[in-house]
């Protein structure tokens, strides 16, 4: 599930609870970047740059894969610093490399389809096991004494899908209700203030600074409506009026799916356009090279992109945290949940294609394909690829509830190469919110570290657009970004010490925060492995003490020349 879009619902379900969204004081754009000595606990960036420079490093290249919705490639800040396939001619509709992937000049796009048709918005996994085995076991008495292992597994999986999608839970009906009812009154005071003469894609800001007539009633119901939808959902007064009810129209449409789903069977939209024969992984070679598709559809994937590596130092909108690398595009994350075997192939594609990090901002509560999916994480394992995923959105314990993928694998064994990062905020004082997204996941055996994931500045579609944007999502990739600005400075050091020098020199804030999704203050250790939020002055000092253990590449033989010598008349 595109976990960007659960972020929206628990910011809206914050309107409902009044209490769900606490950190309401506006940030400086960057925030994430600065000392924590600053007043926002930031990752002591200027600080890395500063220690590499002093001690005369020089960096290498690194390759990091964003399996995502999609990237602008014509973005400003990205076009510099986007992989760029060596071994493909564009737009030759030849594979080139004999990848069997044909023009994937930027990456590849696993929800895309031949004829150049592509899955944008996608169903939920919950309502795709519970239809998909309704039939055989929905009102059959069902023995678990005398199923096979691999069956009951199957089975308790269907019963908890029923528990989910074939029950609608009365309080989010009614919290659905109340969000129509804003959205009304928004929509309604949109064209108020757009008769008003506001200017064309007038912003939160521009509502707020509206003045209305001393007799103009209207007006003045409109401004407090359009702001009332601002701050019950915490959203960023710069962010146009426009795309926030776009944004509440799409919750509301997903919610309205999932309030249906029960009796409706989800609507096939992945296999009306990629036409693989699903259950066979050996069929990969199936998808389309449009990385972008559209700009509701990159939006997500455009944001962690960025932060991981906007190019530094340009003046441009904003910085990313590796200054140099390569981000690959992969698009297998849709509008809903994503399927196992796109992301299975995704993460193959990116190790097969020289990716040393993977950001995976994405999960879901159910994974029915797992194998795949950990085949895929043993192969990045084997490959020494280091993955870097985004604990969730849900304010739920993950020791506990269900989350994938995940680094766990079926016979319990765990990947070695796996972070699981929770989402921090910019403030310390608890009465404001404290250090912990109120939304994000924790789990103090399962979330290995918190990074800065409320209000994050960074490239959304659009060729110059920027934008706040927040959740777990975006806390991964600010990690991502770490991990590749190690590798760069210190090559020789493998995936595993790369995790390891994240986790272990991780900062503990030296005061309690809340446990998200209540008002129980905690230390950060009850809710993180590592107790700590990411310090990238603390991680490459650490990085700078240890003995790397992959041997440096050979040198490479030099090529011999075709040029045939000139012969004389």
């Amino acid at each position: 599930m595109n976990i960007a879009k659960k972020g929206l619902s628990l910011a809206i379900s914050g309107l409902i609870t009044l209490a769900a969204f606490a950190q309401k004081n506006e940030v400086p754009k960057g925030w994430h970047l600065l000392n924590p000595d600053s007043g926002y606990y930031g990752i002591s960036l200027a600080k890395a740059y500063d220690f590499v420079k002093a001690k005369n490093l020089k960096s290498k290249p690194v390759i990091v894969a964003v399996i995502d919705s999609g990237v602008d490639t014509l973005h400003e800040d990205l076009k510099t610093v986007l992989w760029k396939n060596p071994k493909e001619i564009p737009g030759n509709g030849i594979d080139d490399d004999k990848n069997g992937y044909v023009d994937d000049v930027y990456g590849w796009n696993f929800l895309g389809g031949r004829d150049g048709r592509n899955v944008e918005k996608d169903t939920y996994e919950s309502a795709r096991v519970y239809h998909g085995l309704k039939s055989k076991y929905e009102g059959k008495e069902i023995d678990e004494d005398k199923l096979s292992p691999a069956e009951k597994k199957e089975y308790l999986m269907w019963l908890r899908s029923k528990a989910e999608v074939g029950t609608v839970d009365p309080s989010s009906m009614l919290n659905l209700r109340i969000v129509k009812g804003v959205l009304k009154d928004a929509l309604a005071a949109d064209s108020v203030l757009k008769a008003r003469q506001l200017k064309e894609n007038y912003t939160g800001k521009d509502a707020e600074a509206f003045t209305p007539a001393a007799d103009d009633d209207a007006g003045k119901k409109a401004k407090k409506n359009i702001l009332r939808l601002y701050r019950g959902f915490d959203l960023d007064l710069e962010q146009p009026v426009s795309e926030v009810l776009a944004e509440v129209k799409e919750y509301v449409s997903s919610e309205d799916t999932k309030a249906k789903a029960a009796e409706a069977k989800p609507t096939p939209y992945r296999a009306d356009i990629v036409k693989d024969n699903y259950e066979d992984f050996n069929d990969r070679f199936y998808g389309n090279n449009d990385v972008m598709v559209s700009k509701a559809a990159a939006l997500h994937g455009t944001h962690v992109s960025g932060i991981i590596g906007a190019a530094r130092g340009n003046g441009l909108g904003m910085d990313g945290v590796a200054d140099n690398i390569k981000i690959m595009t992969v698009r297998a994350v849709p509008d809903g949940d994503e399927h196992d075997k796109d992301i299975a192939l995704a993460i193959r594609y990116a190790v097969d294609n020289g990716a040393k990090v993977v950001n995976m901002s994405f999960g879901k509560s159910f994974s029915p394909e797992k194998k795949w999916v950990d085949e895929a994480v043993k192969y990045a394992e084997s490959k020494g690829v280091l993955l870097v995923h985004a604990a969730g959105n849900s304010a739920e314990n993950i020791d506990t509830s269900w989350n994938f993928p995940t680094p766990v694998f079926e016979d319990e064994k765990r990947a070695a190469n796996w972070i699981t990062v929770g989402a921090s905020a910019p403030n310390t004082d608890i009465k404001a919110g404290g250090l912990t997204a109120s939304f994000s996941n924790y789990g103090k055996k399962e979330v290995d570290v918190f990074a800065p994931g409320v209000k994050i500045y960074s490239t959304v579609p659009g060729g110059n657009t920027y934008q706040n944007l927040q959740g777990t999502s975006m806390a991964s990739p600010v990690v991502a970004g770490l991990a590749a600005f190690i590798m760069e400075y210190f090559p020789a050091l493998s995936a595993k010490q790369v995790k390891m020098v994240i986790e272990k020199s991780a900062q503990s804030p030296g005061v309690k925060v809340k446990q998200p999704g209540g008002s129980e203050e905690v230390e950060l250790s009850d809710i993180s492995k590592s107790g700590g939020i990411i310090n990238a002055y603390e991680a490459i000092k650490l990085a700078s003490t240890l003995k790397g253990e992959l041997k440096p590449a050979p040198p490479a033989k030099p090529v011999k020349s075709i040029v045939k010598p000139k012969v004389k008349s």
